[in-house]
């Protein structure tokens, strides 16, 4: 049975809970068992923010994510917090347009990503949190067209509908990487 723990992290207003939101119901279109659970300061933007996302073949026992696979740090502050949780041989994807420093841990794979920065050049500055997000589906085996856009269409409100193609772009942006 495979079992992928997710932590997402960063400030609010970062689209921390968004990604995990994404990864959650990608996960269900594909039949497996998740669980998301947001975490966030009083503040929302620009306060803490963390996301915990659990993509099992099997049963999920507990939501929390206290040894994540995969961690996902958008600024330093938790880089700094989360970095030695990340079990042996898992993965951390960083913003380096927010995180100059480079991760301590020689027993974990880091991928730096310009997040910020490419989102910005690519007028959408708001999607680095999709561009990260598009990386680590590509990093895992896991980015699919189909997929993604499914549950793009699951997560972004009828309101919002114009958006779709923009998220879908940030995230091949970043699956390009």
């Amino acid at each position: 049975m495979k079992t992928t723990q997710f932590l997402f992290s960063g400030f609010g207003g970062q689209g921390i809970l968004f990604s995990g939101k994404v990864l959650a119901y990608k996960g269900l279109i594909e039949e497996k068992q998740v669980s998301w659970l947001p975490s966030y300061g009083p503040e929302m933007r620009g306060g803490t923010a963390s996301c915990s996302v659990i993509v099992s073949d099997g049963a999920v026992g507990s939501p929390i994510v206290s040894k994540p696979d995969v961690l996902v740090a958008m600024n330093l502050p938790s880089l700094d917090k989360f970095e030695s949780s990340v079990v042996p041989g898992g993965k951390i994807f960083a913003d380096s347009t927010l995180i100059e420093r480079k991760v301590a841990r020689a027993d974990v794979k880091a991928f730096y990503v310009p997040a910020t920065k490419l989102a910005a050049d690519n007028g959408i500055p708001t999607l680095a949190n999709m561009i990260l997000l598009g990386k680590i589906l590509k990093e895992l085996g896991e980015f699919t067209p189909e997929g993604v856009e499914a549950a793009l269409k699951k997560v972004i409100s009828a309101k919002h509908a114009d958006m779709l193609e923009v998220n879908l772009n940030a995230l091949r942006l970043g699956a390009s990487l």
